[in-house]
């Protein structure tokens, strides 16, 4: 029996969390923020109480809580020490967010803040925030906050993101189980927050970055219905950084457990579903545009779709009076000179030192600019306690004194060095005299600095102090491949930030570039940004999310699964597991039953290296077999040779072998060719393609069979496997198009084999036959699991309209395995297979 209490938070923080549920009879609207200091509230562990209503309510967009590291706030200490201001910070993004949503939704944020509350104090902050900016605050305890965010966050999940390895001796670097069970311990106080203010019927809940990307399995297991979104702002790494993750599958698991997933570029979500199908076995597929991820019947959408900027905030800043005289006062510090400039926060990725680099070698290469180009540099604090800050600072210090040692005179420094916060009026006003902005970071989430850059120019005539008011628009932009605004910004010069000699040379493309061929690209960059802006994000986000949960509300849905690898079964309504009970009782009633069963993964299980039945098996189809109402068939992919020899026990059972293609009605009667091609010349133009794709794809073999070529690569790397075998299959379409054979992909196979044969078409032949006989049967079980049992299900779906089986009979088309299918009922594997078999066949022995 689980504790109610979690007494042990380390358990917790290890994912051995118990199921969480509670339940909601009505709607809550803005309740009262209770804060406990460093109390972690205790919740009900019944599973009764669970909101997992079979009857899903209709979806509406009433109001949205969005969850983020850090509330869009300001927290101020009050002048006088006693209390605190708070005032909405314009510049977040969260905040910027709302305006793509419609006006009548309802806007909550659950956040922390940027500053220390005082425990006494928490409370009346708490109320404060919610009252007047409709905020929850989560309040992480020092200890708690400094292992979450500069531990996990900044010291291990930030650099693998940015493809950096823990290979340094410094073992603050590696893994740290104690960092994690932080991580997931905050995760879980974002989530008690959720939970005070959630109407899990009606809200939707967008959670944002990887500060929380376990928070999406808090969330699902109690509130199994809940519609959520998350978005990552930072890259995704390939599977192969990826994979040296320690917890690498729980945080899988725990993002699949929203119903739509965010990425700023495609390169990051082909990653994302790289390490799903490597670590989880999870294959996408792409339906009218629309990338999804099937997951325990649930679709995860995968959206793509690169942030913007706030137009509007930008107009706002540049009709300050502050940002105009500080324009004026920049253009007469440089005036006649040519400036490039540079804005990046303080961090290891941002490639700061590889752009001054860059500098040095174009004032080298083409002296032409020395005295007259100027890299303005500023640096912003970093974000956290990242790694190798103070290293990194120094680096640049040191490189912008040599080139300026160099390459100054009196009256020119060649590199002007920021290193402080800049407000944005300050940005803005550089980004106005800036002729080029440069951004060679090595790895970056999105970086809108470029976007920013692109805003402003366009708006440089408001201010008096720029010249040409009212003339043509221009700007360059000088931009690594490695950011995420790359791919949307195609008239940027893109550059390798590593190759300091080409990034040189493309500086001095751009300050030397036509005036016409810049306002060219300026033209079609801010078409771009103005339409793509920060609303246009937030409102696609929100309607793909809105679509991605209708399929959800329409399905029945339960939990299960421990710690993180808790997950929700959705089925459709009439998908249900099939009930021992009922098929006994249909079956003790019916006087006539077919019998079909597939072999693979039905009555053997898939991994099984002896693929020979086991006794259990034959001895309950021979029991079967012996009752006379019966005809139990094998309905098997797999050649009659092994099939025969295997069933050698089972004198009466009857095999359909190669998928229908050869029939045996009983090892006392002959085979039967149901396939009416005879000509196999086909196999001498497929089988050297097949040896083709197998001599370059280690772990792949063919297999073949008298009527078949089954090219097979369970053993081959899965994700060069299934890129071969897409290619295999388009290579035989087009070889094969007027030959009279099908070509199909299955799990890990890709056959070739006539067109006329299916295990379909088989049992629409014995359900025939049987008619034919005098013996229609009016009870027909039919298990299988895999695509080619699908064409069973879906013949006996029609087969009573057709008069192949009795109107009064029981039909029971039975897939292995909770997933989408035709058949409406499922057994969970093949154990339950057996044992229902076994319940059949006790009851027929019975009868004898």
């Amino acid at each position: 029996m689980m504790s109610r209490s979690y007494t042990n938070l380390l358990d917790l923080a290890s994912g051995n969390f118990p199921a969480m549920v509670g339940g909601f009879k009505e709607r809550r609207r803005l309740p009262r923020v209770m804060t406990v200091p460093g109390n972690i509230a205790e919740l009900d562990d019944d599973q009764a109480y669970s909101v997992s209503s079979d009857n899903p309510s209709a979806a509406s967009l009433d109001r949205i809580i969005i969850v983020a590291n850090y509330l869009p706030l300001i927290a101020k200490r009050k002048e006088d020490g006693k209390g605190w201001d708070f005032t909405w910070n314009e510049d977040a993004l969260l905040r910027q967010l709302k305006d793509g949503f419609p006006e009548d939704t309802e806007v909550l944020y659950v956040g922390s803040l940027g500053a220390e509350i005082d425990s006494s104090e928490q409370d009346d902050v708490s109320q404060h925030l919610l009252d007047k900016f409709k905020c929850v605050p989560t309040f992480l305890p020092p200890d708690l906050l400094t292992k979450y965010y500069d531990g996990f966050c900044k010291r291990q999940l930030w650099p693998l993101f940015h493809y950096m390895l823990p290979f340094s001796t410094d073992k603050s670097h590696r893994f740290d189980r104690s960092l994690w069970e932080a991580y997931v311990s905050a995760n879980k106080r974002f989530f008690q927050k959720v939970v005070e203010i959630i109407n899990p019927e009606d809200d939707y809940i967008w959670i944002h970055d990887y500060h929380l990307m376990v928070l999406p399995t808090f969330i699902r297991r109690r509130f199994n219905r809940v519609k959520m979104g998350f978005f990552l702002h930072s890259p995704f790494p390939s599977s192969e950084i990826y994979r040296t993750l320690p917890v690498r599958e729980e945080i899988l698991k725990a993002l699949l457990n929203s119903d739509i997933i965010g990425f700023h570029t495609f390169d990051y979500a082909r990653h994302f579903l790289s390490c799903c199908s490597r670590m989880l076995g999870l294959e996408y597929q792409s339906k009218r545009g629309y990338l999804g991820l099937e997951y325990y019947g649930r679709t995860i959408s995968i959206k793509i779709m690169p942030v913007g900027v706030h137009m509007g905030r930008i107009q706002s800043v540049m009709n300050m009076t502050e940002e105009e005289c500080k324009a004026r006062e920049l253009k007469q510090q440089f005036e006649g000179k040519t400036v490039l400039l540079g804005v990046d926060d303080m961090d290891i990725f941002k490639g700061i030192n590889l752009k001054i680099l860059a500098m040095e070698q174009m004032l080298r290469q083409h002296p032409k600019w020395v005295g007259r180009a100027i890299l303005i540099q500023i640096v912003n604090p970093a974000r956290g306690k990242g790694i190798h800050l103070e290293e990194i600072r120094a680096e640049i210090q040191e490189s912008c004194g040599r080139v300026n040692r160099i390459f100054g005179r009196p009256g020119y420094e060649p590199i002007v060095f920021i290193d402080r916060s800049v407000p944005i009026t300050e940005k803005l006003a550089y980004y106005s005299i800036a002729e080029c902005v440069v951004v060679t970071a090595v790895r970056d989430g999105m970086n809108l600095t470029p976007y920013e850059y692109i805003a402003c120019r366009q708006g440089i005539s408001i201010s008096e102090s720029c010249a040409d008011v009212g003339g043509p628009k221009k700007s360059m932009l000088v931009i690594s491949e490695f950011i995420g605004c790359s791919p949307s910004l195609s008239g940027a010069i893109r550059v390798n930030p590593w190759n300091v000699e080409t990034t040189a040379e493309a500086l001095n493309e751009a300050i030397s570039m036509l005036e016409s061929e810049k306002q060219m690209r300026h033209e079609k960059h801010y078409r771009y940004v103005s339409t793509h802006d920060v609303a246009y994000w937030s409102r696609s986000f929100l309607q793909d999310m809105e679509r991605a949960c209708l399929d959800l509300l329409r399905k029945r849905c339960w939990g299960i699964g421990l710690s993180f690898g808790f997950r929700v079964v959705a089925l459709d309504p009439n998908f249900r597991k099939l009930s021992i009970d009922a098929i006994i009782s249909s079956y003790k009633r019916a006087k006539s039953r077919a019998i079909l069963l597939d072999y693979d993964g039905t009555v053997m299980p898939q991994n099984s290296i002896n693929k020979s039945p086991s006794q259990e098996v034959t001895f309950i189809l021979n029991k079967l077999c012996a009752d006379s109402n019966n005809q139990v068939f094998i309905v098997s992919g797999r050649g009659r040779d092994s099939l025969s020899q295997w069933f050698t026990p089972c004198p009466k059972l009857g095999i359909a072998a190669e998928h229908g293609y050869f029939l045996r009605w009983s090892q006392s009667k002959e085979w039967e060719i149901c396939g009416k091609s005879t000509d196999f010349g086909w196999m001498h133009i497929a089988e050297p393609v097949m040896k083709l794709y197998t001599e370059a794809t280690d772990g792949s073999g063919i297999e073949t069979k008298e009527s078949a070529l089954v090219w097979q690569y369970r053993d081959a790397d899965p994700g060069f496997g299934s890129s071969q075998a897409k290619e295999m299959l388009d290579h035989l379409e087009s070889v094969l198009a007027n030959e009279p054979v099908a070509v199909k992909s299955g799990q890990f196979i890709v056959e070739v084999k006539p067109q006329d044969v299916s295990k379909g078409l088989v049992a629409e032949k014995i359900f025939s036959t049987m008619a034919e006989s005098g013996k229609q049967a009016d009870f027909v079980l039919c298990v299988g699991d895999d695509r080619s049992d699908e064409d069973m299900f879906e013949i006996i779906s029609s087969a009573v309209s057709r008069n192949i089986l009795s109107a009064n009979g029981s039909v029971y088309a039975c897939t292995v395995g909770q997933k989408p299918s035709k058949a409406k009922y499922y057994l969970d594997d093949t154990t339950d297979v057996i044992n229902m078999l076994e319940s059949l066949a006790e009851v027929s022995e019975d009868d004898l």
